[in-house]
């Protein structure tokens, strides 16, 4: 526990006004600065990047290497298997200079992926089949 601080606060002989309605702040100093600078607001959401090709691939190789890969197999948890697919992607050397992407971004990235894969393949199917008259 660090306890100086709160020696000294007890040692410090200023008296405070407590029924002021400018807030007391309590330091190891004797004086305090009061910035009375207005605060920014932090941005309601962050600025949406787009996924390029080169992204979306290097996507697609992170979750392939990731869910086949012999060691852990599928055995591991989503959480952890979407963790190791964002360490792949962030870690990639064609990425260098960019901004690394979120897990979040990632595992939505790839839904979307996925969801436009299964449109094709069953469209593919579909016209495989059409073929084989006969």
């Amino acid at each position: 526990m660090d306890t100086p601080g709160f020696v000294n606060l007890l040692n410090n002989q200023t008296s405070y006004n407590l029924d002021s309605p400018e807030p007391v702040w309590f330091s190891t100093e004797q004086s305090v600065v009061m910035d009375n600078t207005p605060v920014s607001d932090p941005p309601a959401s962050k600025e949406r990047r787009k996924w390029s090709l080169k992204e979306d691939r290097i996507l697609i190789s992170a979750w392939l290497n990731t869910s086949i890969d012999a060691v852990v197999g599928n055995e591991q948890k989503a959480p952890h298997f979407w963790k190791r697919i964002v360490e792949y992607y962030n870690s990639s050397c064609h990425l260098v200079g960019t901004i690394p992407r979120e897990l979040g971004q990632c595992k939505q990235r790839w839904a979307r992926i996925n969801e436009l894969v299964c449109k094709f393949v069953g469209s593919y199917e579909a016209v495989l089949r059409e073929q084989r008259s006969g």
